[in-house]
């Protein structure tokens, strides 16, 4: 009976913190986003002036944002430990990220770990399901400028050519850097079967940890960002053209991925997740279609070993010529989390104090 009345009380102290969590995020919501937009619209005027200087400004706050999910997850003892190469090296210089995809967790981890990265966040653009257009972060995307992209044969050819398009619009006029995207195309429980197939058919390596990437967003991206030579050979440009392809594999302990609603609600126990980096100069990444679907294989056949490893060990393999692989911890400062909340709140009374009182003056 002790037994059964313990377990009760702590079922209950996971549902009473799960209500108080989604309470404070909805209202999260409610101040940061229409903050957000209501100050671009005040802005609108410096945009027109000085569209470096509004972009700039549009940058932090999109930071400030995406640090509000990462506190959610930070707060309930979700944290990130990186391997592999120190991508902080590379922070300022422009590079495409290809990330593997097991969750909806993958994004707020992603966006968790690049914070500590200088302008990374401010300066980045994501790849994502057009679902994502209809979630309560899609408006801020849509003005950040991300691409929303559909998935399917019937769409595919068209959205690749959007894909440009937005690209050549929005990436250099909007001084973007890092561009984030999920070659697999879908999460790995509802891709991994088929990619299967696919691979068998094909005398490909089978995968189980990943799924085969797709090419076209990742070739449309590389030929159109990567900075052409006269010779026609990719070169490196330290005003424009992608520099670098940093490879990022994430793994949850146990192969139990996180998905947002673990983030919103917290009912998961503290958890470590792990995120391996590796950078390729983009020199050394093909741009002809066939090299560059082999080459993209290739990394994610290294993911598998990757993953594999982890799962069977706890931990990433050494680099080559190494004993041991070093790892470290990523952090976030408290203090800062708690201002940019604080500016959010404070934001959000503001403004319902001028719309209200420009309601009261016209009606």
């Amino acid at each position: 009976m002790a037994q059964l009345m313990d377990g009760a009380g702590k079922l209950s102290w996971v549902l009473l913190k799960s209500v108080m969590r989604f309470t404070f995020m909805f209202f999260n919501n409610c101040v940061a986003i229409p903050s957000y937009c209501l100050y671009l619209l005040l802005l609108q005027p410096l945009r027109i002036w000085d569209s470096s200087a509004f972009w700039h400004i549009e940058g932090v706050m999109f930071k400030w944002l995406l640090a509000m999910v990462s506190s959610w997850g930070w707060i309930a003892g979700y944290t990130v430990t990186e391997w592999g190469d120190d991508v902080r090296d590379i922070s300022e210089e422009e590079a495409m990220v290809i990330v593997n995809h097991q969750s909806t967790g993958d994004v707020c981890t992603l966006m968790m770990c690049l914070q500590d990265k200088g302008t990374v966040v401010r300066k980045m653009m994501w790849l994502m399901d057009h679902v994502f257009k209809y979630t309560n972060f899609g408006l801020v995307s849509l003005i950040h400028g991300d691409f929303f992209i559909r998935q399917g044969k019937a769409h595919r050819d068209k959205q690749l050519i959007y894909l440009k398009e937005h690209l050549e619009k929005y990436y250099h006029s909007r001084d973007r850097k890092w561009i984030v995207l999920f070659p697999e195309g879908g999460f790995l429980r509802k891709r991994r079967e088929t990619s299967q197939l696919f691979a068998k058919k094909n005398s490909l390596p089978h995968l189980t940890h990943v799924t085969l990437p797709r090419l076209g967003a990742t070739h449309v991206i590389l030929k159109t960002l990567s900075a052409q030579q006269e010779n026609g050979s990719v070169g490196i440009n330290k005003s424009k053209g992608l520099q670098w392809v940093i490879d990022v594999t994430i793994a949850y302990p146990k192969a139990r991925p996180m998905d947002i609603q673990t983030w919103i609600f917290g009912y998961r126990p503290p958890t470590v997740t792990h995120v391996h980096y590796r950078m390729y100069p983009i020199k050394e990444v093909p741009m002809e279609a066939e090299a560059l679907t082999d080459w993209l294989y290739q990394r994610f056949v290294e993911k598998e070993e990757l993953l594999a490893h982890f799962y069977n060990t706890g931990s990433f393999p050494p680099p080559d010529g190494q004993k041991e692989a070093a790892s470290r911890q990523m952090t976030l400062d408290p203090m800062w989390l708690c201002m940019v909340q604080s500016f959010a709140f404070a934001s959000g009374y503001m403004w319902y104090n001028v719309l209200q009182y420009l309601y009261c003056c016209l009606f």
